[in-house]
């Protein structure tokens, strides 16, 4: 077991069981049951590395591959909530992952949904749904004010799920500096 909150099976609550809408993509031969459980998780097991280390790259091909120390540090954090999505219920593969960050500023609590995945060859099921709506929930308890997320325009099911939720584009602009790695020097 690796660092985290917690103790046990890996995961917390319990924010959402939903029966499964269709197959999606799924491949066949593929046996999968018609539910997913989303769980906050509380401790980083190898299970959940690995599961991490399967779905990001299906998020971002330039995203370094977090370790376990990386991971428990985002499962240790009071800012962040890692949630999966497990097929099947708590002992289930997990298929999905989400991180909602909590933050106060003078102006409010607010939070940002951030690294939004769900397995490809199981997409159209729901399971991205559930993560989103477990995560508005806990935001919604922290106090959070609003909840922003980001999605490329090439995620065209991702941005109409986004918008069926009640999402709206924002008439701002986003930049990005990127920083050297390493220690700033003078």
């Amino acid at each position: 077991m690796l660092r985290g909150r917690g103790r046990g099976s890996g995961q917390c609550r319990l924010w959402a069981k939903v029966a499964c809408r269709g197959t999606g993509g799924r491949q066949a031969g593929a046996t999968l049951s018609s539910v997913v459980e989303v769980h906050a998780v509380c401790d980083v097991s190898e299970e959940l590395v690995e599961a991490v280390h399967r779905l990001l790259p299906q998020l971002s091909g330039s995203a370094p591959l977090p370790s376990g120390a990386e991971i428990g540090e985002i499962v240790s954090s009071p800012a962040t909530t890692l949630f999966v999505a497990r097929d099947g219920g708590p002992a289930g593969p997990i298929i999905g992952m989400l991180t909602l960050v909590t933050f106060r500023l003078p102006t409010g609590v607010r939070a940002w949904v951030e690294d939004v995945v769900v397995d490809g060859s199981l997409r159209g099921r729901g399971t991205g749904e559930a993560l989103t709506r477990a995560a508005l929930e806990l935001a919604g308890e922290r106090g959070a004010v609003t909840v922003d997320l980001t999605s490329r325009p090439s995620r065209e099911a991702a941005n109409r799920l986004y918008q069926r939720l009640g999402f709206e584009p924002r008439e701002t602009n986003v930049y990005r500096l990127k920083l050297p790695s390493g220690p700033v020097t003078d």
